[in-house]
């Protein structure tokens, strides 16, 4: 873009930016343009940067506080979240918001196991025994897709309570993965698309319609709880079918892949949504915590062009301005995250964000932290309706393959109602760091020419 330009457009973002000064009026604003909408979608462009955690929780405060909102739906295992749900709405076998997190056990744990969610789980258990009906209480769920082996034990653990019989028959059904493939679904994955051992397509969606047609004798007495117990054993049963699936898809394409999980979650906050619904006998609201590249409509980004869809795209297709999503950017800083799957929690040094990207363009209006409202602005729109690369740093964060690992396009009005922007961020703080995360790691000893 000639420097002009570039130079004017600075000026129209700087002009609408509203600077964050760290007080809670700082998103009266974007409180005002959420409205009555019961959908809010809150992003972060890294799984690894103190800020967006904090300012997401402190967002969502608000929405609880003052507008009456039901649950908290993250990027996590449905099993492992819903012993934070079971704490936050005051399980008294639950001691404290560490051993809520317990669960948390798989790569990568400091995602969810770190001191910003351990505050917002204290904060949501004080707000739930301030004398709030039990139907009234905030719940804390999870929408991903990846405990296949929790998730049956899940549905076993219930059957085994309330329907003995019906247990032994779950334990037969499962017992297709038998116990090497549950605990390792990639390798499940792999051997069934290629005909090393048969699919449980079949025995999983069984299970589900088994659970299913037994609902109304497994609830129909003592009430609220047994219809809270029946729904988490449900979604379970539900995680399984669909991961199930997802496994198998894994080595098709990244696409299928995709969509698959995605689809899961979207399903997933819908199947919440009725719930609660029912429970608070009135609408529930819902906020969402995840990715950017989940909560942004995937039609205006380069991930749209390749077939791909995400929450953010499925929930406004579905309920339109009743959704509002809220992403994040940073242009530099430190981030943790692995250098490979399953690797060790590492501090890391976020580069500089590239020119031609939102980051940069944000970094150079001057204005460290603010907020942009991008719904129904029209110069904004007018301005910014151009694909501009965009960063996303997920578990893992390559450096030496910066452009291509981390970078993709968007047209930044269509993706996002609005965007935060914190121009230097700092690296979550996992509750178990390790050496290699205090260590940390020195920019200059990046590849020569990077």
């Amino acid at each position: 873009m000639p420097a002009p330009a570039y130079s004017h457009l600075i000026k129209i973002v700087r002009d609408h930016a509203i600077a964050l000064s760290g007080k809670s009026a700082d998103y009266t604003g974007l409180l005002q343009m959420i409205g009555d909408a019961r959908f809010v979608l809150i992003g972060e462009a890294t799984h690894g940067s103190e800020e967006f955690y904090r300012i997401r929780a402190e967002i969502t405060r608000h929405l609880i506080l003052y507008c009456g909102f039901a649950g908290v739906a993250v990027e996590a295992d449905w099993p492992d979240a819903y012993r934070v749900n079971r704490y936050v709405r005051g399980d008294p076998d639950i001691n404290n918001a560490d051993s809520a997190l317990a669960e948390f056990t798989r790569f990568p744990q400091w995602m969810w196991r770190n001191e910003a969610v351990v505050e917002f789980a204290d904060w949501l258990r004080d707000y739930n025994q301030r004398k709030v009906p039990t139907t009234k209480k905030v719940g804390f769920y999870g929408l991903d897709l990846y405990s296949l082996n929790a998730s049956i034990k899940a549905v076993i653990d219930y059957l085994d309570k309330v329907d003995p019989p019906a247990a032994l028959r779950a334990r037969h059904y499962y017992g297709c993965f038998d116990n090497f493939y549950a605990q390792n679904p990639q390798d499940y994955g792999y051997a069934s698309a290629v005909g090393l051992t048969r699919s449980c397509e079949h025995d999983v969606v069984r299970q589900l319609i088994a659970l299913h047609d037994r609902s109304f004798e497994y609830i129909k007495h003592d009430g609220m709880l047994a219809n809270e117990a029946f729904f988490c054993a449900e979604q379970n049963a539900r995680l399984v079918v669909n991961a199930e699936e997802y496994y198998r898809g894994m080595f098709q394409n990244r696409v299928s892949s995709w969509n698959m999980r995605d689809h899961h979650m979207a399903e997933t906050l819908e199947s919440l949504a009725v719930h609660l619904s029912d429970q608070r006998e009135e609408p529930a609201r819902i906020v969402v915590w995840a990715h950017n590249s989940h909560i942004g409509d995937a039609r205006a980004t380069e991930m749209g062009e390749q077939g791909e869809f995400n929450i953010g795209q499925l929930a406004r297709e579905r309920h339109g301005n009743d959704v509002v999503l809220i992403g994040f950017s940073t242009y530099d800083g430190t981030v943790t995250a692995a250098s490979e799957w399953d690797g060790e929690a590492e501090k890391k040094t976020l580069r500089p964000a590239t020119a031609e990207s939102c980051e940069a363009l944000f970094h150079d209006t001057g204005v460290k932290n603010f907020l942009l409202i991008l719904r129904d602005n029209m110069e904004l729109a007018k301005h910014l309706h151009l694909n501009r690369l965009q960063r996303a740093v997920g578990v893992l964060y390559l450096p030496q393959t910066e452009f291509q690992s981390h970078y993709f396009y968007t047209r930044l009005p269509q993706q996002f109602d609005a965007v935060i922007h914190i121009d230097r961020t700092n690296a979550l703080r996992p509750l178990e760091t390790e050496a290699l995360w205090h260590k940390g790691e020195v920019f200059e000893t990046y590849p020569a020419g990077l």
